[in-house]
């Protein structure tokens, strides 16, 4: 019984996993319902799994439904991502800048917790299949977190699930998330040795890179399904 609901849940993380990375990488065509039988074919698996994926990739904003219950590739929203990112570096740089205050440092213990925990995961790197997101966000929570300021913290969770949608392209290649992972390393490293300007110049530059590599990629899944698209009709 519980080798048969392993086996359940790993069909249905694959189909997941799986249709998200095809989403993100534009090998769907816009506003065209998605053939769940075939997608389920293609992937080998049964229809479930694949229709499960479809309502977890809707409430992550990555598909769009229909009225009817078919689901569609949602377009990604570039125009709001620069604001979006600006607030969300304006957030991160006064959680670090503040520990330049008198009277103001950040939470030892909760630094060298997020540091080992880094060091563990850069030793044994996730697969690029979008996973990365939700430990790239936990970093920049971690870190805001151990600021002291929890409401900065809880704005800038607000805002990472605005922009997880698009930010899901920054993670789709293994020397994206190795660079990623070494550059948290680099900052959490200037935060615990009190190297605050360099700290901050460090995560601009992070999160500067980061959107460039977003927009590129975004784009170009965006182009590449609008080709689909007219190809199709």
């Amino acid at each position: 019984m519980k080798g048969r609901k392993r086996a359940a849940r790993s069909r249905r993380e694959v189909a997941y996993l799986e249709i998200r990375r095809m989403a993100l990488e534009g090998e769907f065509p816009f506003w065209q319902r998605l053939p769940e039988e075939g997608i389920a074919e293609q992937l080998g698996v049964s229809r479930t799994p694949v229709r499960e994926a479809f309502a977890r990739l809707d409430s992550d904003g990555i598909l769009s439904r229909y009225d009817d219950g078919g689901y569609y590739v949602a377009e990604p929203n570039l125009i709001d991502l620069r604001d979006l990112y600006e607030l969300r570096l304006t957030l991160e740089l006064r959680g670090i800048l503040r520990a330049a205050e008198e009277g103001v440092e950040h939470d030892p213990e909760l630094l060298e917790a997020l540091r080992a925990e880094w060091l563990r995961i850069q030793a044994e790197p996730p697969p690029a299949d979008g996973s990365f997101i939700e430990l790239d966000e936990s970093f920049h929570v971690g870190l805001s977190r151990a600021s002291g300021n929890l409401v900065l913290t809880e704005t800038l969770e607000s805002v990472n699930i605005r922009i997880r949608p698009v930010r899901l392209h920054d993670f789709l290649d293994a020397e994206r998330i190795e660079i990623s992972i070494a550059e948290h390393i680099e900052i959490l490293d200037a935060v615990i040795a009190h190297e605050i300007e360099k700290a901050a110049d460090l995560l601009s530059r992070h999160i500067g890179i980061s959107l460039d590599v977003v927009e590129e990629r975004a784009a170009k899944a965006m182009t590449k399904m609008m080709r689909l698209r007219s190809r199709r009709r």
